[in-house]
């Protein structure tokens, strides 16, 4: 019993650090990077797709994106909604392409999306907490109910601790590495 409700947390954490990871992908850092414009929406031909699915997504210099619609027809729909994006991008359409040059960041912005990153490595860490707590509630309902026994209980206590501990030193790492990616110049 008491594994099984071990098991079933995992995803559930793993879940968690993803959409962590994704949070954290969409952050800008001094270099160009596709993830930051990928999963842009686009309005084409009334459906919204991500640019991902309808261009190639280049970086032919470390401060530029190039982006290269398959349909050249969706030019102005990709335009569009890279301009309309809360990323406040330049954009430069060509013809053919869309060419994105992304300006360095000030020491203000960095500051800016250090905090960022800082709040979002704290909200995964929240939610990895709350899913130890309804994992908790689960263990002492069992042992109240003698589905197990009550050193089955603290082994199980102890061992939710030893994941969520492990979980969290995982997020800070990853919030570590992001700020030292945004402070390079």
């Amino acid at each position: 019993m008491l594994n099984e409700i071990l098991k079933k947390i995992e995803p559930k954490i793993e879940s968690a650090i993803l959409n962590f990871d994704s949070e954290l992908r969409n952050i800008r850092t001094g270099r160009a990077n596709a993830s930051l414009v990928e999963d842009i929406e686009v309005i084409y031909y009334g459906a919204k797709t991500a640019l991902k699915q309808l261009a190639s997504i280049t970086i032919p210099e470390p401060t530029s994106l190039l982006i290269s619609p398959w349909d050249k027809q969706a030019l102005g729909d990709v335009e569009i909604a890279i301009r309309n994006s809360e990323l406040n991008l330049s954009v430069v359409n060509d013809g053919a392409n869309i060419r994105i040059n992304l300006p360095p960041l000030t020491g203000e912005r960095r500051e800016e999306l250090s905090k960022l990153v800082k709040k979002n490595g704290e909200e995964a860490r929240i939610q990895i907490r709350n899913i130890r707590g309804e994992a908790w509630e689960e263990i002492q309902k069992a042992e109240k109910s003698k589905t197990i026994s009550e050193d089955e209980k603290y082994r199980g206590e102890k061992e939710l601790n030893q994941i969520v501990e492990k979980k969290n030193q995982l997020i800070e790492e990853k919030v570590r590495q992001k700020i030292s990616e945004l402070n390079k110049i």
